[in-house]
């Protein structure tokens, strides 16, 4: 150990700390010169021991600074050090610098190589037994630093004292005993490049202290124990594509307040909210993104702790919890997944380790400029691998049932929100992300190796085949937002009625691409800020018009072929926009109206859920059939939905204006009694109680619409009403 040596461990610039520190051979070419030399470096000490054997050996200080040592003539092996602190105190510790490296040449390769999807129990913070001893083993990837120690309030957050060994493919790790569940912990990062110096927090880090804090936490996902497995069970049965599926989306910070603004836990949304979505008979709740993010202003879509679920509500068991009840109670959970960019917050993923080693050099290929933040490199292995093993992350540790990734269209194209000289085009000068295409594939192929879990795309362009399997040159999708639809209806019904007829091609054009992809139908918390107005608020008209065109719309959504999503507050007729750093406004629920919506949403999910002509066949056409869409200057459409097999139908018909129809003609296929099995306009919904529900209706031998049978029927007000057949005539 040269002088030169000794001022970079006490400097804590040594790049190769395992060298010096621990134990080593001393030959000095004399019998009597050979032993063993253990060197520690220690600040907080005053003196130091050496334990062997039972034995306390003095260590000699070789630096005022902490540097101590000790010469043994035998092999010292499993031996301590005894700290006399100064104040007083006396430790006795483990030295983390006399256990050989853990982590297999296996396990590096696979990770450089980008195929390790379970990375997440390679790198990160574990912990784990060594030689009997408990502690904790640490792993990052910096490939660029000269040296990564891991800092934490276990050593004073001091940079020297814990300095991590270099592995192939530029992985620093080490295992600290005696660290336990619940330290908090950075990485001090120092790079070969322009001396740059950071603290960051850990990428794989499981746990987060609550923001603005920024440390990682060590947390034992292993101690929480599950009681889903039926619900996990049932999952992996059928097709997905042929359930039931209505979504509430959620934004968990804003949902429900306390009295004094503040958050709600986990643990107490796995009572009040997992209790409110099942009676209003969801199937799912979707969260906005529960990874950890720095700005609650972000809403979640700028993450830096990808594998840890935000502290703001609880530590990870708690989340668990939360999602272990969701399914006790019979309800999925889906997540916002965010591989498409990343903040630039210091401690973060930004230029980890002085250089741009998860983004792109290039800001013309890695910066997002709208949003201020960094474009992943798919084209590296290594961020591949990181990006797919949190997608498993989710679905295996916290048994999440799909992941709705956020912003793909930015994922797909170079050119996305650029103009002119701001991009560099693909190897075959298109505008297409080949490395983001090849990583969405890879993610949607494993993805689909867990039971039952699904892919949720917000994709907003024509990019052909999202939702079709990648063996059929798809991206793999389970299914993609409908964002074509959800404009085209929002600007029908934010239309007065008597300028509707202008607009009807709004109503009808889904349909000519409904079935190109597996669609759900979302009316999500992007429509219902920034000046979009409320889902209510859109409506036009006086209250009661503007509440009796809200129940229309959402029974045309329901029976629209697409699963469904609503975003929280829509059901109650929020007037308000959305308030991220507020509450749903509860309150309303005392008024008549909002009470009678959330009652209506109520039923149209009990209705959804009994009726399997309503979510059978939902991505072919035989699932739908217009009976008539050319009722142009009453605002007036009739269609029908088929089960699977055509073996049950609904008649659905729509009337856009607030003008009552009665003795209205429809074609219906088959001939016999028909009941009026769902009214927007009932009383029970606020309505006004006009419609068909004395008794059944008979069909008449009456030709029309090119159907020999056909049913008049009464059109209520701004009102959807649903036919079924009761009973056939018999032949």
């Amino acid at each position: 150990m040269t002088n030169t040596e000794v001022e970079a461990i006490v400097g804590g610039y040594h790049g190769d700390p395992f060298r010096v520190l621990g134990p080593h051979l001393v030959d000095g070419g004399d019998e009597l010169d050979a032993g063993w030399e253990v060197n520690a470096f220690l600040p907080q000490a005053k003196s130091a021991e050496a334990i062997v054997g039972g034995q306390a050996v003095a260590m000699e200080k070789r630096h005022p600074h902490g540097l101590f040592s000790a010469f043994l003539r035998a092999d010292p092996g499993a031996y301590r050090l005894r700290l006399h602190l100064y104040n007083g105190e006396v430790q006795d510790i483990d030295d983390p610098y006399r256990f050989a490296p853990v982590l297999t040449d296996f396990e590096l390769h696979l990770y450089s190589e980008g195929t390790n999807y379970e990375c997440y129990n390679t790198l990160g913070a574990h912990l784990a037994t060594v030689d009997d001893v408990a502690g904790v083993r640490f792993a990052v990837w910096a490939p660029n630093a000269i040296i990564v120690a891991v800092v934490g309030d276990f050593n004073e957050w001091d940079d020297r004292r814990h300095p991590m060994r270099l592995r192939s493919g530029g992985v620093w790790e080490t295992f600290l005993p005696g660290v336990g569940e619940g330290a908090h912990y950075k990485y001090a990062v120092r790079s070969k490049f322009e001396g740059y110096r950071q603290q960051k927090s850990d990428p794989y880090g499981f746990g987060s202290e609550i923001p603005p804090k920024s440390a990682s936490v060590v947390e034992n996902l292993d101690a929480y124990s599950w009681g889903d497995l039926e619900w996990m069970e049932q999952r992996a049965e059928g097709d997905v594509l042929k359930k039931p599926i209505s979504i509430y989306e959620v934004h968990l910070e804003s949902w429900l307040r306390g009295p004094r603004n503040e958050w709600t836990t986990y643990r107490e949304l796995a009572i009040s909210l997992v209790q409110y979505v099942k009676d209003l008979g969801y199937t799912h709740i979707e969260l906005l993104p529960i990874a950890e993010h720095p700005f609650s202003g972000s809403w979640g879509y700028q993450v830096v702790g990808y594998f840890a679920p935000t502290a703001r509500f609880g530590r990870p068991q708690d989340f668990m919890h939360f999602v272990d009840l969701c399914h006790q109670n019979g309800i999925g959970v889906i997540v916002d997944w965010v591989p498409a960019h990343f903040p630039k917050d210091a401690h973060g993923l930004a230029y980890f380790d002085g250089t741009a080693l998860y983004e792109h050099a290039d800001p013309r290929m890695g910066e997002h400029k709208d949003w201020g933040t960094l474009i992943f490199n798919y084209g590296r292995n290594e961020v591949r691998g990181f990006l797919i093993a949190n997608a498993m992350f989710w679905l295996r540790e916290y048994h999440i049932d799909g992941l709705r990734v956020d912003a793909v269209a930015s994922m797909l194209y170079l050119d996305y929100s650029r103009e002119e000289g701001e991009w560099i085009p693909n190897r075959y000068g298109g505008n297409e992300n080949l490395e983001a295409i090849d990583f969405l594939r890879k993610f949607n192929e494993l993805a689909h190796t867990v039971p039952g879990a699904m892919t949720i795309a917000e994709e907003s362009t024509a990019f052909p085949g999202v939702s079709r399997p990648v063996y059929l040159n798809g991206l793999g999708f389970t299914m993609k937002w409908n964002m074509g639809w959800m404009h085209d209806m929002l600007h029908y019904f934010s239309e007065t009625p008597v300028h509707r007829k202008y607009h009807h091609n709004n109503i009808t054009f889904s349909m000519l691409y409904s079935f190109s992809e597996n669609f759900v139908l979302p009316i999500s918390h992007d429509e219902v800020v920034h000046g979009k107005r409320s889902l209510i608020g859109k409506m036009p008209g006086d209250e009661w018009q503007q509440f009796a065109n809200a129940r229309a719309f959402l029974a045309y959504m329901y029976g629209h072929p697409g699963k469904k999503l609503l975003f929280m507050g829509s059901e109650i007729g929020q007037k308000e926009e959305w308030n991220a750093n507020g509450s749903v406004r509860w309150g309303l629920l005392n008024f008549r109206y909002h009470q009678s919506l959330q009652t209506l949403v109520r039923e149209l999910n009990r209705f959804y859920r009994s009726q399997p002509a309503l979510y059978e066949v939902d991505f072919q056409y035989n699932g739908f059939d217009w009976i008539d869409f050319h009722d142009v200057d009453h605002s007036i459409i009739l269609f029908l939905r088929w089960s699977e097999g055509r073996k049950e139908f609904l008649v659905f018909a729509c009337n856009f204006t607030p003008v009552p129809r009665a003795g209205y003609r429809v074609g219906v296929p088959k001939p016999g009694l028909y009941r009026e099995v769902f009214n927007t306009d009932a009383e029970m919904f606020g309505g006004s109680n006009l419609g068909n529900g004395l008794g059944p209706l008979h069909t008449d031998p009456v030709a029309f619409h090119g159907h020999e049978q056909s049913l008049t029927i009464t059109l209520p007000p701004l009102g959807v009403s649903v036919f079924k057949l009761e009973s056939a005539l018999s032949a």
